[in-house]
């Protein structure tokens, strides 16, 4: 009897000491107290509770089915009211530049910044040009003037940046991403002159009745030069600059970023990426100029230290609100100097090449994005793509049309064929919405960005922010494709309104497909990667005009915090 009562004894007390580290070991999580949003079929589905174990989610229903399965000495996360999302994933931005906007000239029109007219834009750069802001690149830089916006409607000429300074150089970026303005020191060092001539797909804009340089250049004139005035001077500066990037899109609510034209900065991002410096997953698109990394182990479909290389990327033409995008009518109001029958101009006027380029990415089985605004563009996108999606065979390849701003429906109809996906861009009918209908005409302008139209005919869709053309602010980008109003209060296109929920979709499940990861990604379901994002508030219940002033609370990555407000 003696020896049973000890081996009770040391049953249990085996017993209590493996209860304990159990629940010393359970690493298990589950969120409840809020609105939990699975993101799964085609209307919302609400869950009572999350279980989170290992980065990945192990369980999205009722709380004592959750319980049980997170095990004794879980840990409880209550959202007190909050609303539980999958990890935001936009369907197309320039993660590499965000640090640029993050860190450089807050030149951004209202409401994200004051830049409303070129006194004032003068002013902030001259507040911005100290010694420590010029140490970071050896220029003055800022992202984001507008134009469109700016009470002068023109763009700053190097007469204007002369004012702040003719001894450093300086480039502001429009907030297209497709011009640049420049003082006359930065024409300088960049030997720009009289004697210089327009490159194929780009203008140097001159003076009145002269060929000389105004400081302002357009598309490809423009974009090779950015790195000048944007790459740090010191791996201090750079890792500032990665720093403020990453920090600004995990406010947001990203989990995946898309760096969606990557030159140089891919090599910038790979070594990033081996340092294990991400906290969120990176994405890039090679642009078609620079398609090595295409052959190295960074192009996959599984992330490598959260990076990967994801296809290609081709740019067809320019930007609608800088009237660069490329048209069949002529815009009603042409840019200065242009004649009555200004239609834009395209990046290629020769169709092989772009055909030589789409072949490479068909004969190789690489996604392709396409930036195309303008409905010639994307006519030359339809001709070109066509036959090589015959010649190859065209599923599952999920080419994406990037912008498409001015597409016909019947164009629309051919893409639907073509099993492209639609990854437009209803930030247009905020902040540029009046303006289109000044360059193109009342009844199209109010057909940008045809979000409804396209989801209607069956096409896949995303959405985006183009970051840094627009902050990187996706419950902005979610309610401007659910209201579609203007600066002045108009109301751009209201049948092409997406719902709260189709909206929320378009950045997150439809996101995740459109970049091949809606296996792990996307929804909120039982063997997904555990990307989540804690909102304030529910945009499925708010009054949609205030979907743009929800804040992102937490953003979670394989259920570690990496942003908390």
């Amino acid at each position: 009897m003696k020896n049973y009562l000890l081996l009770i004894i040391g049953l249990i007390l085996c017993s209590c000491n493996e209860n304990k580290k159990s629940q010393e070991e359970n690493s298990a999580s589950v969120y409840f107290g809020g609105d939990i949003i699975t993101m799964t079929g085609e209307t919302p589905v609400y869950v009572d509770a999350l279980v989170v174990r290992d980065g990945n989610i192990e369980f999205a229903g009722e709380s004592n089915k959750a319980m049980e399965i997170a095990g004794q000495g879980h840990k409880m996360i209550n959202l007190e009211g909050k609303t539980l999302l999958p990890g935001f994933i936009d369907g197309h931005a320039h993660f590499g530049s965000f640090s640029a906007q993050a860190i450089g000239a807050q030149i951004l029109p209202s409401p994200d910044a004051k830049a409303d007219d070129i006194p004032k834009l003068i002013e902030i750069l001259k507040t911005w040009n100290t010694p420590e802001n010029r140490a970071l690149t050896g220029w003055i830089f800022g992202m984001g003037f507008d134009d469109s916006v700016l009470q002068e409607k023109r763009f700053p000429t190097k007469e204007d940046l002369d004012q702040v300074s003719t001894e450093t150089p300086i480039m502001i970026i429009h907030i297209s991403g497709h011009f640049a303005s420049l003082n006359s020191k930065a024409l300088e060092l960049l030997d720009i002159t009289v004697a210089s001539k327009n490159p194929e797909g780009g203008l140097i804009r001159r003076m009145p009745n002269s060929t000389e340089p105004n400081g302002v250049l357009e598309e490809l004139a423009a974009i090779p030069l950015y790195a000048k005035a944007l790459t740090p001077a010191s791996k201090e500066a750079l890792l500032l600059f990665m720093t403020a990037g990453q920090e600004m899109a995990l406010s947001y609510g990203y989990t995946t970023a898309q760096e969606g034209r990557a030159m140089e900065q891919h090599n910038l991002l790979a070594e990033f990426a081996e340092t294990d410096f991400f906290k969120l997953d990176v994405v890039s698109y090679m642009d078609y100029m620079f398609t090595e990394p295409l052959e190295s182990k960074w192009y996959s479909k599984n992330y490598t230290k959260h990076y990967r290389v994801g296809g290609m990327k081709i740019t067809l033409d320019g930007s609608p609100q800088g009237r660069t995008a490329w048209r069949t009518i002529p815009y009603l109001l042409p840019p200065a100097g242009a004649d009555k029958n200004y239609l834009g101009y395209p990046a290629f006027t020769n169709d092989n090449e772009v055909t030589a380029i789409y072949e490479k990415a068909f004969a190789n089985n690489y996604q392709i994005l396409t930036h195309a605004n303008g409905d010639a563009a994307m006519d030359q996108m339809i001709r070109t793509m066509k036959p090589l999606a015959e010649k190859y065979g065209n599923d599952n390849r999920r080419n994406v049309l990037i912008h498409g701003q001015y597409i016909r429906d019947d164009q629309l109809d051919t893409f639907k064929e073509l099993n492209v996906i639609t990854s437009l861009f209803p930030l247009h009918t905020f902040y540029w919405g009046d303006w289109h209908k000044e360059i193109i005409g009342d009844s199209l302008g109010n057909r940008i960005s045809p979000v409804r139209t396209a989801l209607n005919k069956g096409l896949n869709i995303t959405i985006h922010t183009d970051a840094p053309v627009a902050l990187p602010n996706l419950m902005r980008v979610v309610w401007t494709a659910v209201q579609r109003t203007s600066r002045s209060g108009q109301i751009i296109g209201e049948s092409e309104r997406l719902t709260p929920f189709e909206a929320l979709k378009s950045i997150t499940i439809w996101s995740a497909y459109q970049h091949f990861e809606e296996d792990h990604k996307g929804t909120l379901e039982a063997g997904k990667l555990a990307d989540l994002v804690i909102l304030d508030k529910n945009p499925l219940k708010v009054a949609p005009d205030t979907i743009k002033d929800i804040q992102v609370v937490e953003t979670i990555k394989e259920g570690q915090t990496v942003f908390i407000r």
